[in-house]
């Protein structure tokens, strides 16, 4: 369970750094912070049929019958998505924060895939994501879309 946190909370800086180096108000410590939760609730889901099992007998028919334990992973994209939300402004010509409200998401998504086991899965996302927006940042893709 420690790796997995450990794992998220580094994934979720790999992230932040794009951010961070952007000068955008969402950075290192907010990714981490977002990815690392995710994993904890995550580890807390996928731990939670061993947990209420009065015996290891009881975990298949407690997986098959209460997939309530899912439903906390599933509420991690709601709640993340309402953090993002609040970071997105509008003014009369542009709309601020929207690719770094879309970070915190992916965040929170590498941080469950961490907490779930998918420790590959969420690195190789993590290096995929922070490479494209590396390079759209550096080419201007965001900036050359905006006046066309």
């Amino acid at each position: 369970m420690l790796l997995r946190f450990g794992v998220a909370l580094f994934l979720g800086a790999l992230i932040g750094v794009e951010r961070e180096m952007a000068g955008k108000e969402a950075g290192v410590r907010t990714s981490m912070m977002v990815s690392g939760g995710a994993a904890m609730f995550s580890i807390a889901a996928i731990q939670l049929p061993y947990l209420i099992a009065t015996s290891p007998a009881e975990i298949p028919n407690i997986m098959a019958h209460n997939s309530g334990f899912l439903a906390i992973i599933a509420n991690i994209v709601v709640g993340i998505g309402f953090l993002g939300a609040g970071m997105i402004f509008k003014t009369e010509s542009h709309v601020h924060s929207l690719t770094t409200a879309a970070v915190i998401w992916a965040a929170a998504a590498i941080g469950m895939l961490s907490g779930i086991g998918l420790m590959n899965f969420a690195t190789a996302a993590t290096i995929i994501i922070s490479t494209l927006l590396y390079i759209m940042r550096r080419v201007g893709i965001s900036e050359k879309l905006r006046h066309d």
